[in-house]
């Protein structure tokens, strides 16, 4: 007998229809948004004098990948020497792994790529002298030089040197490695809170900038063009204002890394652009592209719903998911209702707990298009995805590599 295998969750096929041919939950991209955010950031990058590399960790999805690197980035952020592995395997040329490569296991992984693929731009991040030991000695007995970056942290963040006397010890300890080169220096803000945040992020990224100098100034870098980087998806105008400075753009490569943007959210970061554009004096900013869609499971309460999805299918790490509009089958796109008045309370493994607004009318099937916060927990959830045009058409599929 020839074993049953269940069909992916959110399988879908370009020309489907959203509301009448997708076996649900499902998740849900619509194009017009994507496309909007894609250029959008490039644009904002690229008129400040900065490269875009986005944080492909958010998605681990390649075909969104090439749709970044087509509108000109200029290449990939990572987390993880998997995720390398993967995003090379799917035509991606150059790596910026803003995170530390530690374990034989995963220098073996990168040192497979680099001795098959020496064209592959590949850097990674060091913040220790034994770290910078163990990937000398672990690269140079095979022969292959690997590109490092320095990275720099605050205290009670997350990885990265804390003071800038460590940088120049470890600058020094890379130099004792044959098989090292430094290839610039990094940062992430994102640690950095509190009520001077943004203060805080000014002088953090004057500091990473001011150690750029200095290193260069002393030739410690393999690059003519060194290396500077940093920003999430919250901060990035402030690290943009401090890239965007003469000397800055004509004696370094200054790379910024948000990832969220590409999709955008109805949460966490819808809340940071806020602060953006008020930060720029910006009118346009990134939408929500993101949702993930689930029916209406059973009524079993006056003013009581629920919808079947949960915690298997959408991010509730940094608030619960948001319902915004309710279709029925057989409808069209433009006959969507607003119910962004109801709100879910909880969420489980398979099912979601909505209290309905006051007029709000709902019947088992209807289908609720919801919003998240945190992109990156959503798309993690997900082997497949589709991209939906105005009319919830699928334009295109997506697979993603977790």
């Amino acid at each position: 007998m020839t074993p049953l295998i269940a069909p992916e969750k959110g399988a879908a096929s370009p020309g489907a229809n959203l509301l009448s041919d997708i076996a649900l939950p499902a998740l849900v991209i619509h194009q017009d948004a994507l496309d909007h955010n894609i250029g959008w950031m490039q644009a904002f990058a690229s008129d400040r004098g900065a490269e875009l590399a986005p944080h492909g960790k958010t998605s681990m999805a390649p075909a969104l990948f090439q749709r970044q690197l087509a509108a000109g980035a200029w290449g990939m952020t990572l987390a993880t020497a998997v995720q390398t592995r993967a995003a090379q395997a799917h035509g991606v040329r150059r790596v910026l792994m803003a995170n530390q490569l530690v374990g034989a296991p995963n220098m073996a992984l990168i040192a497979e790529l680099l001795a098959a693929d020496p064209d592959f731009d590949f850097h990674c991040l060091v913040d220790h002298p034994d770290q910078v030991t163990a990937l000398g000695a672990f690269f140079g007995a095979r022969g292959l030089a690997l590109q490092v970056m320095i990275e720099y942290g605050v205290p009670g963040g997350r990885c990265g040197c804390r003071s800038e006397a460590e940088v120049r010890e470890l600058a020094r300890a890379i130099a004792g490695q044959p098989a090292l080169r430094l290839t610039g220096i990094e940062g992430y803000e994102g640690v950095i809170h509190g009520a001077e945040a943004a203060t805080d992020i000014r002088a953090f990224a004057d500091s990473l900038v001011r150690l750029a100098e200095e290193l260069r100034g002393q030739g410690a870098f393999a690059l003519d063009r060194p290396i500077v980087t940093a920003s999430g998806s919250a901060w990035y105008d402030l690290i943009a204002a401090a890239f965007d400075q003469l000397e800055v753009r004509e004696r370094f490569l200054a790379v910024m890394r948000p990832g969220s943007y590409v999709v955008h959210d109805h949460g966490i970061y819808r809340e940071a652009q806020r602060g953006v554009l008020a930060r720029t004096g910006l009118n346009e900013g990134l939408q929500p592209a993101l949702e993930v869609w689930a029916h209406v499971q059973s009524l079993p309460e006056p003013g009581f719903a629920i919808l079947a999805l949960g915690k298997r299918d959408i991010a509730h790490d940094a608030g619960l998911p948001l319902p915004l509009r309710r279709y029925r089958p057989g409808q069209t796109a433009a006959e969507a209702v607003d119910v962004s008045g109801c709100t879910v309370t909880a969420i489980m493994d398979q099912h979601a707990f909505m209290v309905v607004a006051p007029g709000t009318a709902l019947a088992i099937g209807d289908l609720i298009a919801l919003g998240t916060s945190h992109p990156c927990l959503t798309f993690d959830k997900w082997r497949q995805g589709c991209i939906v045009d105005e009319g919830l058409q699928v334009v295109e599929t997506f697979a993603t590599c977790f």
